[in-house]
């Protein structure tokens, strides 16, 4: 007979357990191999074993000691290891990046040895700051910071003085590349921070583009709270042969599902649900509410402001269930919002968010609920609304279950209208970089209007930049794992095409010309056609723009 302690080997008889709840058991222990942990292993770092620059950062810092993220991961990037690290914010693991750039970067040579990509500009300000502490008044090392949403003049300046260390969001790190700004030659060391939190600000596509600037020898590094597929698809695009050390309290692999609630007025529940929301920003999501009425009510809401939303519930009909069905199987569907008995049977794999709307009524439809995300092997957050007489009744569930259930303050207005801000500034800056020379002069003309609605009118420019902005929300954020195979680089032949490329850029057409990127080799194209205009060739298209 089998036995269930794993420790006593496995049984003469194999049990398949053809169950769903198996098979997801089974694609998490699937997934969970799929980056090892460092072999061999490392011990951990201490200030008595660590080189004295990193003993004297610390120092710098007010730091007494190293904190566990920065016990673990310090050793591996000493070694020259490409790294995957999962640990909570608040953890400190940008100590863990930072610290071993005081041993492994040359002071004494000018030009980026290592560039760090965040996904806002308040992250990277942090970094900054942090590594400023931590370099203290006599420090060597030189670092400079690239963002989104000023202008360029200053960066152009400061990135020409040679620092060692850059840190910014990756749209202006790309724009600063591509006008030549600085180069990425002597690159040690790339860090990708809050990975999870790039893909959800929509940086995919400038990250894809600015990959081709890498140089192959170097090493990469990158750091999430969160492992869902997407990002482990960004780990193998940037790095090669990673270990992988988690660090999320109680988990060793990477399952596991983030539970928060929130204290809310049942009047201003479905506001506050778009701010959560617009602040989370996730890739699926379904919304459970106790009553039909409700699930129509907050799937219409959501519509309303511009969503991609629909509901089903035990009134709906065949046919129109079976529309709204056929849209969740195929990933065209953002937000399902559905009461607990329409929702059985439905399986999203993809699944990143599971909001209830309501406390539920039973106890075990919190874990019914909950347990839509978080499957085979990924991560997912259970967020609930509770009003003030639905906590009692939560917290006796999360006791119940032993569930870590997080009391956590509604976002501000303020938050979120920044944090959308930033998602706009990335939207905007990647579409001008895709715009031709031609088509920027065009625009031009709306400058001096846009700069007097901005000071007389903001309506009206807001109701421009509110369009765009829903138009892409609608769409799935792309990642990693949207690029068709055959596109893909091998991470070895990756600086060498890199390197080619920025030898040959006399054209910038010719680099999408040589990429098999569509999109890329657009780009390639209507730079041909303008480099044929500017000579005389053809006045068709100049024609056409004027």
């Amino acid at each position: 007979m089998s036995s269930n302690d794993p420790e006593k080997g496995k049984p003469f008889t194999r049990m398949i357990d053809l169950t769903s709840r198996a098979q997801d058991v089974a694609k998490s222990e699937k997934a969970k191999v799929a980056f090892a942990e460092p072999d061999p292993r490392l011990p951990d770092a201490t200030l008595e074993n660590v080189p004295a620059s990193l003993a004297a950062a610390v120092k710098s810092a007010g730091w007494d000691g190293l904190m566990p993220v920065q016990q673990k991961a310090i050793p591996y990037m000493l070694d020259g290891r490409d790294l995957i690290v999962q640990s909570r914010t608040g953890s400190g693991k940008t100590g863990a990046f930072l610290l071993p750039f005081f041993e492994l970067l040359y002071a004494s040579r000018d030009g980026t040895q290592t560039l760090i990509l965040a996904p806002t500009r308040e992250l990277a300000r942090q970094i900054h700051e942090e590594f400023q502490r931590m370099n203290g008044t006599d420090g060597q090392l030189r670092a400079e910071l690239v963002y989104g949403g000023v202008r360029y003049e200053t960066q152009n300046k400061a990135l020409r003085g040679g620092a060692q260390v850059v840190i910014g969001t990756p749209g202006r790190i790309l724009d600063h590349l591509e006008r030549g700004t600085f180069r990425l030659d002597a690159l040690r060391l790339l860090i990708l921070d809050e990975a999870d939190e790039m893909l959800s600000m929509g940086f995919y596509p400038a990250m894809r583009e600015l990959g081709r600037y890498l140089p192959d020898r170097r090493h990469s590094y990158m750091f999430s709270a969160t492992m869902p597929p997407r990002v482990r698809s960004l780990a193998r695009v940037f790095l090669r042969e990673p270990g992988f050390l988690s660090l999320s309290i109680g988990h060793v692999g990477v399952d596991a599902i983030d539970h928060c609630y929130y204290k809310v007025d049942a009047m201003d529940k479905d506001r506050l649900l778009t701010r959560l929301i617009e602040l989370e920003n996730p890739e699926s999501a379904i919304i459970f509410a106790n009553r039909k009425r409700d699930v129509e009510y907050v799937a219409t809401f959501l519509k309303n402001y511009g969503y991609d939303a629909d509901a089903i519930s035990g009134d709906l009909a065949q046919n129109a269930r079976e529309k709204v069905m056929e849209r969740v199987r195929k990933g065209r569907l953002r937000f399902l919002v559905a009461t607990d008995v329409a929702a059985r049977g439905i399986d999203i794999s993809d699944l990143s968010h599971v909001i209830m709307y309501d406390v539920p009524q039973d106890s075990e439809y919190y874990i019914h609920r909950s347990g839509r995300t978080a499957r085979a092997g990924k991560t997912g957050k259970a967020l609930v609304l509770a009003t003030i007489e639905d906590e009692r009744a939560l917290l006796a569930i999360a006791q119940r279950y032993g569930i870590n259930l997080e009391h956590k303050e509604l976002p501000r207005q303020e938050d979120v209208e920044a944090r959308v801000a930033a998602r706009v500034t990335v939207l905007l800056e990647g579409q001008l970089r895709e715009k031709s020379r031609l088509e920027k002069e065009r625009l031009r003309r709306f400058v001096p209007l846009v700069e007097h609605l901005a000071q007389e009118e903001p309506e009206l420019f807001a109701l421009l930049v509110d369009d765009l902005y829903h138009k892409h929300m609608h769409r799935r954020v792309e990642g990693p794992g949207d690029v068709p195979e055959s596109t893909k680089m091998p991470a070895g032949r990756k600086g060498n095409r890199i390197r080619g490329e920025r030898r040959s850029r006399g054209e910038k057409g010719s680099r999408g010309e040589k990429d098999s990127h569509g999109e890329r080799r657009s780009r390639g194209e209507r730079r041909s056609r303008e480099d044929k205009e500017d000579q005389g060739k053809s006045n068709t298209k100049h024609d056409d723009d004027a």
